[in-house]
C-alpha cells in the first residue's frame, strides 16, 4: 500500500522514491513494531525504559489512523521492496508555529545503504510542501555520527548542544539540536 495524501489542490502525493516507500502503519506491522520497539539498542533515542506488549502495540495500530492535526504526530513505515526496514516520524507537530520534530530508525541490517537518506528527503518534502511547515528539528546524541551526517547532508544546521541531556549506560551524553528552516 502506498500512502496517498492530497494537498489543497487535490494533487495526489506519493511518498516513494527509487526503491523506498513511506507508508501508513498497517495491522500487519504488529510483529515489526514489536521487534523494533522492544529492541533495547534503540531505547536510548526513544526514551523507552520498559518493553511494549503486543496488546499495547495492537491498540496503538488501531489508533494510528488519526490525522496528524489530531494526534500531533505521524509515524510512517519505511519500506524497501515491500519489506519494512524502519520508521520515520514527525512528532511534536505544531501547526500554529509550522514546525515539527523528526526522527528516523532503520534496522541494523539495512543501515548505511542510503535508505535513511531517501526516506528523510521524502519526509522533508512532505512536511514542507504538504503540511506547509516552516521548520523541522532533530535531536541527536553527539556520538551518533551516522545520524549527524544524515541530517547535515540534508541541510540541517547545528544550532545548539544540550549538555548532559541523555543518561545512558551509567553516563550522561550531550545532545545536538539540528534545525532545517524552509527558505
Amino acid at each position: 500500500m502506498i500512502l496517498y495524501i492530497y494537498n489543497l489542490n487535490l494533487k495526489k502525493i506519493i511518498l516513494q522514491k527509487n526503491n523506498i516507500k513511506l507508508r501508513a502503519l498497517e495491522p500487519e506491522d504488529l510483529d515489526f513494531l514489536y521487534q523494533t520497539e522492544n529492541n533495547t539498542a534503540f531505547w536510548e533515542v526513544s526514551s523507552m525504559q520498559t518493553p511494549f506488549s503486543k496488546f499495547i502495540l495492537k491498540q496503538y495500530l488501531e489508533n494510528s489512523h488519526q490525522d496528524i492535526f489530531e494526534a500531533k504526530q505521524l509515524r510512517l513505515i519505511i519500506e524497501h521492496k515491500n519489506k519494512a526496514i524502519g520508521m520515520i516520524d514527525l512528532f511534536d507537530f505544531n501547526p500554529q508555529h509550522h514546525r515539527a520534530g523528526i526522527g528516523i530508525l532503520i534496522v541494523k541490517k539495512y543501515q548505511n545503504m542510503g535508505f535513511a537518506n531517501t526516506a528523510l528527503q521524502l519526509l522533508i518534502g512532505f512536511a514542507f510542501e504538504t503540511l506547509n511547515l516552516h521548520q523541522l528539528y532533530a535531536n541527536i546524541t553527539v556520538d551518533n555520527k551516522n545520524s549527524i551526517k544524515l541530517f547535515t547532508t540534508n541541510n540541517f544546521k547545528e544550532i545548539g548542544i544540550k549538555k548532559d541531556w541523555i543518561f545512558s549506560n551509567s553516563k550522561f551524553k550531550d545532545e545536538i539540536l539540528l534545525q532545517l528552516i524552509r527558505k
